[in-house]
């Protein structure tokens, strides 16, 4: 008996100091389901006095794919929202380098299985609580798409994050904004043909293969996917594409800035330059 009422002391004691302990702050969002696929959010390994670190994880069944910023022929580019959070002054979705897709009867442009999108928050107040509201409208596709969307919600802060390697791993692969002389980069239009055409001459960094993705200075723009050309010496790449897809009015002889991903590897690059 005396051992027993000895242990019973310490077991509450134990459990005071438990209780007396500071709650782990939580570093995801539940999942918001939909058919075919997941999303919440994640927060990063966050220090006082820096912006915020967070991302939007999205992760669907086997098979399925969802979309970038431009989605390519087909598809739909995610929607992210959070108006209503709170202390939230802005929340900037950054993109990581997606990938190319066979789509039916087109290519699209995206990510498989799962991504995580980098979002840098900036409190109103950086001594006050931020609370993240997250809506998202977006697609996945395997055959066909499907519409889905999700809400989730996080206090986000100063706080260590068992989600901050993966989260690392996202913002890695978000493209490096970079000038176009550090690409070795020319564009050029060539007028020799039914419609316009853009040449694009780079350099390579190494063996692997290279993939340029093509925007407009606006997002109503819908250029095509730049296709490999051949001819190109060592160490250089050379692509093409129709000056198509511009919105009504749009003069496709007119000088224009466009923006180029270019993904080769693991090393990816963006790149605005102009279209003269």
């Amino acid at each position: 008996m005396k051992i027993r009422h000895g242990i019973i002391p310490c077991v509450a004691a134990g459990l005071a100091l438990v209780a007396a302990a500071p709650a782990l702050a939580a570093d995801t969002s539940a999942w918001s389901q939909d058919t075919k696929s997941a999303v919440r959010l994640i927060a990063g390994a966050n220090t006082k006095g820096a912006p915020l670190r967070a991302g939007i994880e999205i992760k669907m069944q086997p098979g399925w794919h969802t979309y970038w910023r431009y989605p390519g022929d087909s598809g739909v580019p995610p929607r992210f929202s959070f108006a209503g959070s709170d202390n939230v002054k802005s929340a900037t979705v950054r993109f990581p380098a997606p990938l190319l897709f066979s789509d039916g009867g087109g290519q699209s442009i995206g990510y498989n299985d799962s991504v995580i999108f980098p979002v840098t928050i900036v409190p109103n107040d950086p001594a006050k609580p931020v609370i993240a509201r997250l809506k998202i409208e977006y697609a996945v596709c395997e055959k066909l798409c499907v519409p889905a969307e999700g809400k989730a919600e996080l206090p986000v802060g100063a706080a260590p994050s068992t989600q901050d390697a993966a989260l690392k791993e996202a913002e890695a692969r978000v493209p490096q904004q970079v000038t176009a002389a550090a690409l070795g980069l020319s564009v050029r239009r060539v007028n020799d043909a039914a419609k316009p055409l853009v040449a694009l001459d780079l350099k390579a960094a190494g063996d692997k293969p290279m993939q340029v993705f093509a925007e407009g200075p606006s997002p109503d723009w819908a250029l095509p996917i730049p296709k490999p050309a051949q001819g190109a010496p060592a160490g250089r790449r050379h692509f093409g594409f129709e000056l198509d897809g511009l919105p009504p009015g749009a003069n496709p002889q007119t000088a224009y800035n466009l923006t180029f991903t270019v993904v080769e590897g693991d090393r990816a690059y963006e790149v605005t330059t102009r279209l003269d």
